[in-house]
């Protein structure tokens, strides 16, 4: 039955993919009006998010934010689409990294570098960043249920020559790289929910008290890798523009799990300054106490 759906879907997505972006953004209009108004895709999820994390803001104004939220997702899932065959030109046109000069010292010393990265703006035309840098660009992703879409994800992602590596395979592939000495950039999302009982730490994002996911800190630590955040910014439709904001340079200086709550310190004041852009859909809180 998978099988079947890909082939049925992915001529579609490839047809799409190939349209220019104004033509996806009607199309993206047109979706927000489906999936908002008719449908309510997840919108009970994504107001009860928003009442849980902003209780001090008005119905109205966590309205204005779900609607501001599903227009930014419609948007996303065609920009994701548009990944397939998007060229190195106007993607570097449209996602924009504003200091990649900041990496030059960690080349000049090979210093492999860990990059966490929540699910704000757009994590999918993050690949671009392999054409930005000497290091190995790396991307952790957890596999899909499907071998079909699954491979499409890998080759979509790998567009512009980064490599991608599933959650449970990272940890021996960046060892094996550290060994030989090489010098890697591996890009990690890093507000994923852990699952019950696969957790080590809790600690509070957005005031609620959630289980963290650790792997990249205790990653750093293990191998001595810088860690660094991106900040990832929509600028306006269709344009987005990406800093490295430096963490930490020496990992095992830190008590256990500050590196974490930096990230995530890091992550909350986007969300507070523009809330529209994270990801309300998915139910991060679910595991809270």
């Amino acid at each position: 039955m998978q099988k079947l759906l890909y082939f049925l879907a992915y001529p579609i997505l490839w047809m799409l993919s190939i349209l220019p972006m104004r033509i996806l953004y009607i199309k993206a209009t047109a979706l927000y009006i489906l999936a908002y108004y008719i449908i309510g895709y997840r919108k009970k999820v994504v107001k009860d998010n928003l009442a849980l994390v902003f209780p001090e803001k008005t119905q109205q104004e966590r309205n204005q934010i779900t609607k501001q939220f599903f227009k930014h997702l419609c948007d996303l899932i065609f920009e994701t689409i548009k990944a397939f065959t998007i060229s190195e030109k106007e993607i570097r046109k449209r996602f924009v990294v504003t200091n990649a000069e900041i990496l030059e010292p960690y080349y000049q010393n090979n210093r492999s570098i860990l990059l966490m990265a929540g699910h704000y703006g757009n994590w999918e035309w993050s690949g671009i960043l392999n054409k930005l840098m000497k290091h190995q660009a790396h991307a952790v992703y957890k596999p899909l249920g499907s071998k079909q879409f699954d491979a499409l994800v890998k080759k979509t992602r790998e567009h512009f020559g980064g490599i991608i590596v599933s959650n449970k395979k990272i940890v021996p592939v960046l060892y094996r790289k550290w060994k030989k000495g090489t010098k890697t950039l591996t890009y990690i999302l890093s507000d994923q929910t852990p699952k019950l009982g696969a957790f080590k730490h809790r600690d509070t994002f957005m005031g609620i008290n959630v289980p963290m996911f650790t792997g990249t800190e205790e990653l750093a630590k293990k191998l001595d890798f810088a860690v660094l955040y991106l900040k990832v910014e929509k600028v306006k439709r269709g344009y987005y523009k990406a800093t490295f904001v430096p963490l930490v340079d020496s990992p095992k200086n830190y008590p256990d799990f500050q590196i974490t709550r930096m990230f995530f310190d890091a992550l909350e004041a986007q969300i507070r300054e523009k809330p529209a852009y994270y990801l309300w859909s998915h139910k991060r809180w679910k595991h809270r106490k």
